[in-house]
């Protein structure tokens, strides 16, 4: 988790995808609609991808979906979490203070 944790700080809004997950297109057509600067890790395209998707099971939940999307090296969560903060409004203060947006 510790290699996790140092991806998700160096980035505004670190997202770890799948690839062929809908949701994950979903939340990074979102976040690309904002302008945000999201770096993602396609896990079942990078080499070390399927130790990271383990570790990230262990510590969000066994069984947890994708995406896993941290904010300012926050874990916010996945797809409900992130949709919820949209839904509410307090997803673009919450971009714009990770510095993720430049207005």
């Amino acid at each position: 988790m510790e290699r996790v944790f140092q991806l998700a700080a160096e980035r505004p809004v670190v997202m770890f995808s799948k690839s062929s997950c809908c949701m994950c297109h979903t939340i990074k057509t979102l976040f690309s609609d904002f302008g945000a600067n999201t770096t993602v890790y396609e896990l079942d395209e990078i080499s070390g991808g399927r130790e990271i998707e383990q570790a990230l099971a262990r510590h969000v939940g066994a069984g947890s979906d994708f995406p896993v999307v941290f904010i300012g090296g926050k874990l916010v969560g996945g797809a409900n979490e992130i949709m919820t903060l949209h839904l509410n409004g307090s997803l673009s203060a919450m971009l714009k203070r990770a510095g993720a947006l430049w207005l």
